[in-house]
């Protein structure tokens, strides 16, 4: 029996087609003991993969990199970007590429393993990642997909029985993670300073051909490329910011050309709701707080828009004329899907003048007194409107009269409305608290039970079971919450 008949192996390599200043071939560097620690099979079964030969020493040293899959190609792709608005030269300093998946539905899927050892670009780094990280990315992704918010996922988290030495020593683990591709805005960016324009166009047409094939004979299609980026980021962080998700670290080469969250550094969801809520350990100045994410990623996409300037027309000025015009697109593409999914957290249906006022004075009263961001909206989805500080006030009380009325003049029904606010506010996110909590009984005790609890709860949070209620509450305070990029 052949390898792709047991495992279900079906790989291509359309990245390594490009120019080679974009990747470096490289094979992932051995560990000692691979040990699989956890395993996707709901994501597995629907790439056409086997999970019992997977869940095999065999599979485990697929997903460590002593063993290289048949059809796979290993590289590390080259990138640069922005690190909090400072320009520098990236690439995958630890991640390596084994190819493309094609699934029986005839997509195609990124399969890179993450912590896989040294590369060309891991500028004097070890190339290895700690199990905590890992697991919780693997916690994290799958959380974001289960929330219906486009994003990188996880199909394994191998161990590999050698440490790693940070600040102390940790055990080592390696992620496999899967994308729609790993294209970013610094890809755009690295082809800008350090390859030709040619280059440029090269990486520009396979970005077309793998994700928006639909604007390939647009008479720009360059400036098609631009206006589709600009629409899939502006509904993604309308997402990220309805559900309270701060990603941390929204560097250029954590955002992606296909519109999919990557990279589960130093992000976490919030609590208590402020706008200048910040989690990531080396965020100083608040630059990626969560207020400030759709300007941030206004800001990204203009650097993207730079790229592309070469493409876009001859004449320089007009080229800048082409993308300011697209950019400015994005605040109100941002603002209208961030607003259709707050009126679908408050069930209404139709637009209103006074639906502005009307979100706006609910979060201003939710930031005054520090109530929870989640655990709000799942009070008024459910009429328990006590057990917080914000609903005694006159504020809440005046605006909840208000938004009665609103509720009680639309044409459709109370029932239809709060169907619709069961089916777009979750009753449990990843709270930082249970996070920690999973991450610490694996890495002190080796004890995955409550990850794997976690992830059970996590796995439907729209259907507001009862076995959810303990995991929506939110956690003693304990001081300023923190997390950190893993690296």
């Amino acid at each position: 029996m052949t390898e792709k008949k047991e495992m279900g192996w079906n790989f291509d390599n359309s990245y390594a087609h490009l120019p080679e200043t974009f990747y470096t071939l490289t094979n992932p560097t051995p560990v000692q003991g691979p040990k699989l620690v956890k395993f996707n099979t709901e994501l597995a079964a629907s790439f056409g993969l086997c999970a019992e030969s997977l869940r095999s020493d065999a599979g485990a040293a697929i997903f460590a990199g002593n063993e290289i899959p048949k059809g796979a190609l290993p590289l590390a792709q080259a990138y640069a970007g922005h690190q909090f608005g400072h320009f520098t030269m990236l690439g995958d300093g630890r991640a390596i590429l084994l190819g493309e998946q094609i699934t029986p539905q005839d997509e195609r899927f990124d399969i890179q393993l993450k912590g896989a050892g040294r590369t060309p670009y891991s500028r004097g780094g070890d190339g290895r990642a700690a199990l905590g990280p890992m697991l919780r990315e693997y916690i994290m992704s799958e959380a974001m997909h289960a929330l219906r918010i486009p994003t990188t996922r996880s199909l394994a988290v191998v161990t590999t029985g050698e440490p790693i030495y940070r600040e102390e020593e940790l055990e080592g683990a390696i992620l496999t993670r899967v994308a729609s591709s790993h294209l970013r805005v610094g890809t755009f960016q690295y082809a800008t300073v350090y390859g030709t324009v040619d280059e440029i166009q090269a990486l520009a047409n396979y970005t077309i051909e793998r994700h928006f094939p639909e604007i390939e004979s647009a008479s720009n299609p360059y400036l098609s490329l631009l206006q589709e980026v600009i629409k899939k980021q502006a509904k993604l962080i309308a997402k990220w910011q309805l559900v309270g998700f701060i990603h941390g670290v929204m560097n250029t080469d954590n955002m992606t050309i296909n519109g999919e969250t990557i990279d589960y550094g130093p992000c976490a969801f919030m609590d208590s709701y402020d706008p200048a809520t910040v989690f990531s350990s080396i965020d100083h100045g608040g630059r990626y707080a969560y207020g400030n994410q759709p300007v941030i990623a206004n800001w990204n996409l203009t650097r993207f828009a730079e790229t592309l300037l070469q493409l876009l027309h001859n004449d320089e000025d007009q080229a800048i004329k082409l993308a300011e015009k697209e950019l400015k697109a994005f605040p109100s593409l941002f603002y209208t899907h961030w607003t259709n999914g707050m009126r679908e957290k408050l069930g209404l249906f139709q637009e209103e003048p006074e639906d502005k006022a009307l979100i706006d004075d609910l979060l201003n009263a939710m930031k005054k007194y520090k109530a929870d961001y989640t655990n709000t909206f799942l009070a008024l989805t459910f009429d328990e409107l006590d057990g917080m500080v914000l609903f005694a006030s006159k504020e809440f009380k005046d605006w909840h009269k208000r938004w009665m009325l609103r509720l009680e003049t639309q044409e459709e029904p109370m029932e239809s409305a709060k169907k619709r606010m069961r089916n777009s506010n979750p009753a449990v996110i990843p709270r930082n608290h249970r996070v920690e909590e999973a991450l610490e009984a694996v890495v002190e005790k080796n004890d995955y039970r409550p990850m794997d609890q976690l992830l059970q709860m996590l796995e439907h949070p729209y259907e507001h079971t009862k076995d959810q209620t303990e995991y929506a509450k939110t956690p003693v305070p304990t001081g300023s919450y923190r997390t950190y990029c893993g690296t």
